[in-house]
């Protein structure tokens, strides 16, 4: 890291990263109460995280053909979506339990996220070019953080912190939506006034369609993708799934704080696993990660019925790695690429991982409704084992 670069910046990235994140899973995070409220069927909870998700692939789209982030300060992009995306979040408050604006609103905060993950990672490589990997494992970790949070203040609602968190006498639920757009909205502001645009800073290619082509062809390209889509396949249905594996051993609050920390060991994953892969490479870590996630899958079975304490470790070294491998999936691929295509690739390869993301979100919500959670977890490491495989060509290199 130059010696040039203010300390405050990496903080406030990080911070920034972590509050406008928190976005993408506010709505999960107080499913059971709008069940409750507004009478959604079970499997709103599978379309609304699908509108999410498409709706970050079709933004993640637009921002990189308009090349929004270099025709405009990357700070004032993530500004202006980070305000614009609390606002559709605070909005869920008005939907009066109207499945049609909830999706537009999901569909929404997930194309103003496209303005605040990616964006919020070119700032971080503008500054940190001699130690990304390491602050990607960072960034990416306080991505895990943010997607935790909602379940973590849910979980302080229901245990006495309700109070602490009412705002205008609104009920408990409907405060942590509000909580959670005021803090996306801080983490805009913090970043457009404290992290100025990198002097060096240079504009981005072109996405080229060509890249699609690329990500099959080169063999060492398409072994860090394609590892990369079966991580893709797990992740977020872990994440969708987890209140749910908790709700049979769990109730009320302690669904949501195990929620939070379930999900939140991804910040060590990303952290450890940032640090491992200077002395063993990414490829080893990305593996094994993955290998530990597809094997923590597999053994759902028997975990779901296990002593209490086996299960709930069960679940952290699975949040753990499921997320853990994610910063090093993306320095891989950025490793292969050709330095004049590495935005297009991993535009493309971000936009195919979360569509796919889409359809194991749909299939495994909806399967868990019809048959047996031992059932249907196991299928999850289909994804993983399919990743390992694709992977072996980078395995044991630098």
């Amino acid at each position: 890291m130059s010696p040039t670069v203010p300390r405050r910046i990496l903080p406030v990235i990080v911070l920034s990263q972590f509050a406008g994140t928190s976005l993408w899973f506010a709505v999960n995070a107080v499913m059971p109460d709008l069940q409750r409220d507004w009478g959604l069927p079970a499997a709103a909870l599978a379309t609304l995280t699908s509108a999410v998700q498409l709706g970050f692939v079709a933004g993640t789209l637009v921002f990189a053909l308009l090349m929004l982030a270099d025709r405009f300060a990357p700070a004032r992009v993530f500004l202006a979506c980070s305000l614009a995306g609390a606002a559709c979040n605070a909005a869920t408050l008005a939907a009066d339990g109207r499945l049609d604006v909830l999706l537009g609103l999901r569909f929404a905060v997930g194309f103003l996220l496209a303005g605040v993950y990616p964006v919020g990672m070119k700032i971080a490589a503008s500054w940190y070019r001699e130690r990304l990997g390491a602050v990607m494992g960072v960034l990416i970790g306080a991505l895990v953080l943010g997607t935790a949070l909602p379940h973590g203040l849910r979980a302080l609602a229901g245990n006495g912190g309700g109070a602490a968190l009412s705002i205008g006498g609104l009920p408990a639920w409907q405060s942590v939506v509000i909580c959670v757009s005021l803090l996306a909205a801080a983490g805009g502001i913090a970043t457009a006034l404290l992290v100025p645009t990198h002097p060096a800073a240079g504009r981005a290619a072109r996405i080229t369609p060509k890249a699609l082509g690329l990500i099959w062809s080169d063999r060492r390209l398409r072994a860090s993708v394609f590892g990369y889509f079966g991580h893709m396949w797990e992740l977020y249905a872990f994440v969708v799934l987890v209140p749910v594996i908790l709700a049979t051993r769990l109730a009320g609050g302690a669904v949501s704080a195990a929620a939070f920390w379930a999900i939140a060991a991804g910040f060590a994953g990303c952290v450890g696993g940032g640090l491992l892969a200077r002395r063993l490479g990414s490829a080893q870590v990305a593996w094994a990660q993955l290998a530990v996630s597809a094997a923590c899958c597999l053994a759902a079975p028997l975990m779901l019925v296990a002593p209490l304490p086996l299960f709930i470790g069960w679940l952290l070294l699975w949040g753990a790695t499921v997320s853990g491998d994610s910063p090093q999936f993306s320095t891989l691929t950025a490793q292969n690429a050709p330095p004049a295509a590495v935005g297009s690739v991993l535009t493309f390869s971000n936009c195919i991982g979360f569509a796919i993301s889409v359809v194991s979100i749909e299939l495994f919500v909806r399967a868990a409704q019809v048959w047996p959670l031992a059932l249907v977890l196991p299928w999850l490491a289909v994804g993983p084992v399919l990743g390992l495989w694709m992977l072996r060509p980078l395995v044991g290199r630098r």
